[in-house]
């Protein structure tokens, strides 16, 4: 998510190379501004956070260590702003957040990842379609409701959106809904009309924040707006939408210090489980190589069965992983989001892994082929992958469209993914990881020898 900018930063760190060298600093903290104002931050916020690095690496010492230990505090400072951190909820329930944002910003999509990352955090979400103003607004949210299994209040007949919000709070407190996400209209630009509908809705709802999302896409724009919204009606965090597409990045490290708002959350990705919590001290690791495992952690915890996991890590240890696991692991993976975004997360592995971080779990070509293969053997070959022979891999390919050339090396790719994987339980530790890895194909299974 943020290579480009990590890259920079390891760049200007290797300048300095002996202790209290002035100029190795000065060539430091200049590759470093070029690299920030080129990543898209903002100019005054590249200008303090120089200045500030500077003075803390010279009143410690210069030195690789004081530098880094500077730019890593100052990381931090620039990243957080008075106000809450990812998602807060009310004593109160139901937490009733109001979505704002122009026209285009992903606001709708935003309010589907919000309300999906909820509900895989066992939260009862309701979400409300205000946005009558935008065609297809209200059947986009409804399509997006029933993707990921959450309810939605929306009336068809009702053109005051006010009057349906109001309708949506009622039913979410009625029903002991623990959260209710009020998707709002947007505009093409900040006008009136668009501002009074809002703090009209703010008024008579009284929210417990107010998120706005904007378009990472559109640069130092995304902070201009976010500013006047914070104005007109006043905002309590930002998310941050298509950051998968920005490959500046930068805009993240500048959007909460200029607008004087937390960013709470980025979008990373097309998918509904692609949006991730901004926490500074996380995102300052992850800057820096070091990883997120605590991030990590709580992203898999609220996927991740315990149970089946020390069940499946049994079977790999005994070298019985089947078809039937993988399938489970495979859809596991998919509710995590974009492997780019897991791999960043751990230390050491966001430069070396390879094409396994662009691997898409539901929509690669080589992942529908494993799929058809393994929808077209019987339970007992599933469960036994040693039974597969020359007659049973014909009728599979029959079955799957697939040819036995094909077959022959997807089961290899499985047989050599389960020595692996036993190899690495058996090891263990971050080595055996990097190592598997570093074999792995773009299908996520591993290479074979030519």
């Amino acid at each position: 998510m943020f290579d480009s900018i990590t890259g920079s930063i390891r760049n200007a760190v290797n300048k300095i190379r002996h202790q209290d060298d002035v100029a190795a600093l000065n060539k430091a903290t200049s590759e470093l501004k070029k690299a920030l104002l080129k990543a898209d931050v903002h100019h005054k916020t590249t200008k303090e956070l120089i200045t500030a690095i500077e003075l803390q690496t010279k009143s410690a010492g210069i030195g690789q260590d004081s530098f880094l230990k500077a730019l890593k505090s100052e990381l931090t400072n620039l990243l957080t702003t008075s106000g809450n951190q990812g998602f807060v909820f009310s004593n109160t329930p139901p937490t009733t957040i109001l979505m704002t944002g122009l026209q285009g910003s992903g606001k709708t999509t935003t309010t589907g990842k919000l309300a999906n990352y909820l509900k895989t955090r066992k939260k009862k979400v309701l979400v409300a379609a205000c946005d009558l103003q935008r065609l297809a607004a209200v059947e986009q949210l409804k399509q997006i409701a029933a993707q990921i299994d959450v309810d939605i209040y929306f009336d068809d007949n009702e053109k005051d959106p006010i009057k349906i919000a109001i309708a949506a709070k009622e039913k979410a407190t009625k029903e002991f809904y623990d959260v209710l996400l009020i998707d709002t209209a947007g505009r093409l630009a900040i006008d009136e009309e668009l501002m009074t509908q809002l703090k009209n809705i703010k008024d008579t709802i009284k929210p417990n924040e107010i998120f706005y999302v904007a378009d990472s896409l559109t640069g130092h724009d995304a902070t201009k707006t976010a500013t006047t919204f914070k104005e007109k009606i006043g905002i309590d965090g930002v998310i941050l939408s298509k950051y998968d597409g920005d490959t500046k990045g930068g805009v993240a490290l500048s959007i909460s210090h200029q607008v004087e708002v937390p960013l709470r959350f980025i979008g990373i990705g097309e998918k509904m489980p692609d949006l991730e919590v901004f926490i500074p001290d996380r995102i300052v690791s992850r800057l820096l190589g070091l990883g997120d495992i605590e991030g990590l952690a709580e992203k898999t915890s609220a996927i991740i069965d315990e149970k089946k996991a020390k069940e499946v890590t049994k079977k790999i240890k005994k070298g019985q992983f089947n078809f039937n696991d993988f399938l489970d692991q495979l859809s596991m993976m998919s509710k995590l989001g974009s492997m780019k975004s897991i791999i960043g997360m751990i230390p050491g592995l966001s430069q070396m892994a390879g094409p396994i971080k662009d691997m898409d779990f539901e929509n690669s070509a080589e992942i529908k082929r494993i799929k058809a293969l393994i929808g077209s053997m019987t339970p007992k070959e599933r469960e036994d992958p040693e039974l597969m022979n020359a007659s049973r891999k014909r009728r599979i390919a029959i079955g799957s469209g697939l040819s036995e050339v094909q077959i022959n090396k997807i089961l290899k790719q499985f047989k050599n993914a389960s020595k692996m994987a036993k190899q690495l339980s058996s090891k263990g530790g971050m080595k055996g990881l990097q190592n598997m890895l570093s074999q792995m194909g773009p299908n996520g299974m591993p290479k074979i020898p030519r």
